[in-house]
């Protein structure tokens, strides 16, 4: 595969201060909340545009944290007051992907989607992923190819098969679902404006 595998992952979002006393509202960014917000759990910040965490910025540990609406109220040492928490504000969290708790059989991680070539059952290559969307009722796989970009979704009745070894998926699509591409590629060469735009709007 073309990307080099990362040495940290993703796991949260710093959303908002919570309270007077430096506790902080955190988007999860993970299937195990419960794991990488347990007391003593050591995680590092990076702003939105990095794809490591900030060496500059100081790592956080967790205290304690609770569940709170859709997300996790969060304690991290250090962090005292309303004041030092709006510093925070907007980051993102960081774990050691040797720290990332084990995936069970047939789990992936995403950025091991990325790059990956998908192939239907009957051979026809379809394309490479090029991004994935957290969506309902199931992920999106955004795949570029032959037909433009096709949106494939990540469902067991769909994705037959994924080797991370290999770099490939096989799918099988019900009818119909390669012919709706997207045709958002050949717009945009008509408007310049929108390059930057659709650029920013996507962080692997």
């Amino acid at each position: 595969m073309g990307r080099r595998d990362p040495s940290h992952l993703v796991v949260g979002h710093l959303n908002k201060p919570h309270g007077t006393r430096g506790e902080f509202y955190v988007w999860p960014l993970t299937d195990h909340p419960e794991r990488v917000f347990a007391p003593g759990v050591v995680l590092l910040l990076g702003e939105e545009s990095d794809d490591e965490p900030n060496p500059d910025l100081p790592p956080l540990r967790v205290v304690s944290a609770r569940p709170f609406q859709r997300g996790v109220l969060v304690q991290f040492g250090g962090v005292e007051d309303r004041n030092e928490a709006e510093m925070l504000r907007g980051r993102y969290l960081y774990q050691a992907i040797a720290d990332v708790a084990p995936l069970e059989e047939g789990e992936v991680f995403y950025h091991q989607l990325l790059d990956m070539d998908v192939v239907t059952v009957g051979g026809e290559r379809v394309g490479s992923i090029v991004e994935v969307f957290e969506s309902a009722p199931a992920d999106l796989l955004e795949v570029r190819g032959p037909r433009g970009l096709v949106m494939v979704p990540y469902r067991p009745e769909i994705v037959v098969a994924v080797d991370v070894e290999e770099g490939v998926m096989v799918i099988d699509p019900p009818e119909g679902l390669l012919d709706l591409h997207r045709a958002a590629d050949s717009d945009a060469e008509h408007d310049p404006d929108d390059s930057d735009a659709a650029d920013d709007a996507v962080s692997a």
